[in-house]
């Protein structure tokens, strides 16, 4: 934009203040010199600019303060309405001068009552618009005000509580004051805990502990725009960050949505006379107003942001935004309500700029809404209603799909619910309905309370209905009547079903086919909240990505409680995985590599956090680096649910060096003892749950060696003392933590071990002997153990490593591609392909179905044969058998057939 365009537009803003706004009229004959300023000089949006247009005499402080609102409205009027200034520009220069100004008046009420002393103690925390930095043109702003007991300096013969309440109480009357100059802001104090009680200013302890334990539902939404802003904003953001917890809960609670539901019809209802579109209309509590964009954006914040902490914007903008981004909302519905705000915001400036007031409303006579739109630079009113038409009959339609449709409820009387239960698909109506009568009468420990049987009965028509509709309806009852009986509280489950109906046919498949998550549901049931996110039925990022979401999210300053989250992030994704694979949304081969990515990515993030942690006491020692091997299934990238993690944990450099910390280790015994604090990093329970568990057995001379070994040690040994079965278990190991030059050392000393020549007779008499003596000891567990089982993945994986090792070819951790090779090659019957892909599908399913390995419930062996590939199971079963005889063809043509001097 030219100089002369933008003094143009400016020059118009005026011209339509002067006619159609009498309050910045009043301001321009009052302050010429300024107007005069903002007509030759440019207009800057950015608050630090407007300072050299602050009153310069400070002594009288209520009069400066009040000077420079006047020109900051003047001036922050004509930067908007010339279009200098875009929304979010104006919202926040009007935020940032609140800023200023409250703590001008703090600053002012310390020198007056104590000016010997420092502000110290005191606090101001803003929430609404001015917390989120988009105040209105004309507003109140709401105000906490908190004191540290400790910190804050009093009068004689005066306490801190005392103190603190002389103190806001001046600050207010700083700000609220009407006098011939006007007032700064009106100061809203209301918004504290129980305000027809509560002291206005509140000790930091009070403030913490109402909201840990009594604060009202509404209030966590309230908290999501708050900002310590004047006074000791160090104590502010103290109180922030202890409560945050309280506003951003991992473990959903819908009765927080339910309250801003019930909010917003109270306004509804409380301001039935502007809900109706038109003149009069009210832009802020109307239907589909300013005050449902932001209630809808804080609904999907509060689902969604204790998990997402990207979500947490402050402004309505930021967090349509983010949500979009997120894919929690779509993206023409977040840009569709943007654009809506911004039009509703800027027409509410226009509202109070024509008389300073809070108004919010539409005029309802004719020439008072034209002179509303004329200040906007439109026609006439009905243009301006035409605008608004299109936008708030969309957001209150989309507000609108939020709200509960009306279910009907389960009988009650016993003979009418067998009935509809058997109308249902309940062969055995009269058990169902004792189960129901159960819950109902609280015999379970998680429905005792009347809050918990009311959430009970608005999920219990849609639960029943899809336990109907399952394979074994009375089973899928039985297992949720024990899921609730080992709740503490099913209040949230309830509610979470509510909100979000489709889930109760996931929850129904968890409970009649996977006893393995139902059993971790009954302990965690916060694990399914992550299902309200669909992208949760996703497989897991890359590597990469996934490491960095994981650390992000369980970043803390405290290691414990990076342990704690990060059992939380992994149980909920390996979770999200079994349901994947038990709605087939996943095949079972992806899923095992969706385990294995998890593993690795919480492996890194967790080593990191606990080398960091070891550091503090002991150090670093130059030139040593810890590296970890991965092998069995963690090597090979495809873990089951029930895996454990097969760990080799290694040092480079020095084993003579020592660690430079305030306790100082020498390097072999400084990385044994790291090695345990990661290994306990990666198993020991926490007040989560457990993670995973780790097994060392593999690494060199077994649980008779060191926990870790250096390079060197782990080159001879494996040169001169480890037995084949230890070079088998390397044919699928991959280095998984560690600087990259020292991993790729690592695999080429790995490379080297497998490609050394070995007698092909001594071998087979080996992996023979190995494989007799791990039947000896570890019989399968019935004809479904599809890993132990004789033709099965263990006979499979000692066809593979034999051949690896004799003819050295396919030497790749990952089994699929170690046996495409060696098809390639010729080395083995191609059927072992398709073998090994079956076999591998049934063992990552039956982990959840059969986590035993023993009998297969009946109404689940559709689900296992469909989850298979299969059309049914007795397709399933005849598949199955192929695929054993042809491993134990090859089992036999390679280790029990050959002829021992036949070297070739």
């Amino acid at each position: 934009m030219t100089q002369s365009h933008a003094r143009t537009r400016i020059s118009d803003a005026l011209d339509r203040a002067r006619a159609h706004a009498p309050f910045l009229k009043r301001l321009m004959e009052r302050h010429p010199d300024f107007v005069a300023k903002m007509e030759t000089a440019p207009l800057s949006p950015q608050f630090d600019d407007f300072t050299t247009y602050l009153e310069q005499d400070r002594a009288d402080a209520v009069r400066a303060l009040r000077i420079d609102r006047q020109k900051l409205a003047l001036y922050a009027a004509i930067g908007d309405l010339s279009g200098t200034f875009d929304l979010v520009e104006t919202v926040t220069l009007l935020s940032d001068f609140a800023d200023h100004a409250l703590d001008e008046a703090i600053r002012t009420a310390f020198a007056e009552r104590m000016p010997d002393c420092t502000p110290a103690g005191f606090a101001a925390i803003a929430l609404g618009k001015h917390g989120s930095r988009e105040l209105n043109y004309s507003s109140d702003i709401d105000i906490v005000f908190l004191f540290d007991p400790e910190t804050l300096p009093c009068r004689p013969k005066e306490d801190p509580q005392q103190s603190a309440i002389r103190l806001g109480r001046l600050v207010a009357k700083l700000l609220n004051d009407r006098t011939g100059d006007g007032y700064v802001f009106r100061v809203d104090l209301r918004l504290r805990p129980s305000p027809e009680i509560t002291p206005i200013a509140l000790s930091i302890g009070a403030a913490i502990a109402h909201y840990e334990t009594m604060a009202e539902l509404w209030e966590r939404a309230v908290f999501i725009r708050a900002r310590a802003v004047a006074g000791d904003i160090g104590l502010g953001k103290r109180f922030l960050a202890a409560i945050e917890p309280f506003v951003w809960r991992r473990s959903l609670d819908f009765s927080a949505i339910k309250a801003i539901r019930a909010m917003s019809h109270r306004i509804r209802d409380h301001y039935a006379q502007g809900q109706k579109f038109g003149p009069g209309y009210d832009l802020k509590r109307g239907r589909g107003g300013i005050r449902e964009i932001e209630f809808y954006a804080q609904v999907h914040q509060l689902i969604h942001g204790g998990r997402e902490p990207e979500l947490r914007a402050p402004a309505t903008l930021d967090a349509l935004s983010a949500l979009a981004d997120r894919s929690h909302i779509p993206l023409p519905d977040a840009e569709r309500l943007a654009d809506a705000y911004r039009l509703f915001r800027t027409v509410e400036h226009r509202l109070q700029m024509i008389e300073d007031q809070q108004t919010h409303s539409l005029p309802e006579e004719t020439a008072a809404l034209d002179s509303v739109a004329r200040l906007d630079g439109r026609r006439d009113g009905a243009e301006l209603l035409d605008l608004l038409t299109g936008p708030v009959a969309y957001v209150g339609a989309l507000y609108d799909e939020l709200e509960d449709d009306d279910v009907d409820r389960l009988p009650t009387d016993g003979a009418l619910l067998e009935t509809a239960l058997e109308r249902i698909g309940f062969r055995a109506p009269e058990d169902a309905r004792r189960r129901i009568e159960g819950w109902r009468g609280g015999k379970v420990r998680s429905t005792q309370s009347s809050v918990a049987r009311e959430a009970l009965e608005a999920v219990l028509p849609a639960l029943i209905a899809e336990m109907g509709r399952s394979p074994d309806p009375i089973g899928a009852i039985n297992r949720f009547d024990v899921l609730l009986d080992r709740l503490p509280s099913a209040v949230n489950l309830f509610n979470l079903l509510d909100a979000r109906p489709g889930l109760g046919r996931l929850l129904v498949d968890v409970l009649s086919h996977a006893p393995a998550l139902a059993d971790e549901l009954a302990r965690h049931a916060e694990l399914f909240d992550g299902l309200i996110d669909a992208s949760a039925l996703d497989p897991p990022e890359p590597l990469d990505e996934l490491t960095e979401i994981l650390r992000t999210r369980s970043a803390s300053e405290d290691y414990q409680i990076i342990l704690d989250r990060m059992r939380q992030l992994v149980g909920e994704e390996r979770f999200a995985l079994g349901v994947q694979l038990i709605d087939g949304r996943s095949d079972p081969l992806d899923v095992a590599g969706g385990y294995a990515r998890v593993a690795e990515a919480a492996l890194t993030v967790l080593v990191d956090a606990a080398i960091a942690e070891f550091e503090k006491v002991h150090g670093q020692i130059d030139g040593c680096d810890l590296v970890i091997l991965a092998l069995g299934r963690l090597g090979g990238e495809a873990l089951t649910h029930a895996s454990d993690l097969d760990l080799v944990y290694l040092f480079t450099g020095d084993h003579a060096a020592q660690s430079d910390g305030d306790r100082p280790l020498g390097a072999t015994t400084y990385f044994q003892r790291l090695a345990q604090r990661v290994t306990a990093a990666l198993s020991v329970p926490t007040a989560s749950g457990p993670l995973y568990e780790v097994d060392t057995r593999l690494r060199p001379s077994g649980a008779q060696g060191l926990l870790a070994v250096s390079f060197d040690s782990f080159a001879t040994y494996h040169r001169d003392n480890a037995w084949t079965w230890e070079h088998m278990a390397l044919a699928r190991a991959r280095p998984v933590y560690g600087p990259e030059e020292a991993q790729d050392t690592l695999r080429r000393m790995i490379a080297e071990i497998l490609n050394r020549n070995r007698a092909p007779a001594e071998l087979i008499a080996d992996v023979r002997a190995m494989r007799a003596e791990m039947s000896e000891h570890k019989p399968p567990a019935g004809p479904y153990d599809v890993k132990l089982v004789e033709g099965g993945l263990v006979d499979l994986e000692f066809c593979v490593h034999l051949l690896q090792l004799w003819h050295r070819v396919g030497l790749h951790p990952q089994l699929p591609r170690a046996i495409a090779e060696l098809i390639e090659a010729e080395l083995v019957d191609p059927a072992l392909a398709d073998a090994h892909d079956l076999l591998t599908r049934m063992l990552v399913t039956l982990r959840l179905v059969a986590p035993s390995s023993q009998a297969i419930a009946e109404a689940s062996l559709a689900l296992v044969a469909e989850r298979c590939g299969k059309e049914n199971w007795d397709a399933l079963v005849a598949d199955y058998d192929r695929a054993r005889q042809c491993v134990r063809s090859e089992w036999r043509r390679l280790a029990l057939n050959h002829d021992e001097g036949d070297d070739e």
